[in-house]
């Protein structure tokens, strides 16, 4: 009786198995254009007047040796080979040991100089942390300068001046010159 039952399976199994998929194939249901693949909703027309890259990235080393990174969340050509960006953040590393992050919500490239505008934060790896409005950096040199009135807070204290200027010295260090009304409010 038991190999009966198993040679009637054996014939009605694959049957019905055959019957399930044949109704799957031979009756699909209708396709659904709401659970369609979604395409990015963009205007080609404004990407096509108004180009421009996203993350775009930028890294040289300076002639005194220092590694230059620059990163935007946006970037559009100007006239000659400038750029404008939008969200910057740059990275700058000395060869002596010195480091600086910066971040600026617009910026451009022009030529040789990075001017971050927009209120720029610099921190550096000695422990100074900047606020200032607008900060021209020079890529041959190394030069930097911020102008607009600065605010620092450094290991031993406030620092605010109308002006600020990092460059190196005969000697190779890097100096920090600060002028018009510098205000020091020290902290032990």
């Amino acid at each position: 009786m038991r190999s009966r039952v198993v040679a009637w399976l054996r014939v009605l199994l694959p049957l019905a198995a055959l019957a399930i998929l044949s109704t799957l194939v031979l009756l699909p249901n209708a396709p659904d254009p709401d659970a369609a693949i979604p395409y990015a909703d963009v205007d080609a027309e404004a990407l096509a007047r108004d180009p421009r890259m996203t993350q775009p990235r930028f890294s040289g080393v300076a002639k005194d040796g220092a590694a230059v990174t620059l990163i935007a969340e946006t970037a559009s050509p100007t006239e000659g080979h400038d750029a404008n960006a939008e969200r910057l953040r740059m990275t700058w590393r000395a060869a002596d040991g010195l480091a600086a992050d910066l971040t600026a919500p617009y910026g451009a490239l022009e030529g040789v100089m990075i001017r971050l505008n927009g209120g720029v934060r610099v921190t550096t790896s000695n422990g100074w942390a900047m606020t200032v409005p607008v900060l021209n950096t020079d890529t041959e040199s190394g030069l930097m300068i911020g102008e607009g009135g600065m605010t620092a807070f450094a290991p031993f204290g406030r620092v605010d001046a109308e002006r600020m200027e990092i460059s190196r010295n005969a000697d190779g260090q890097h100096v920090l010159n600060l002028s018009g009304g510098v205000r020091l409010l020290y902290q032990p």
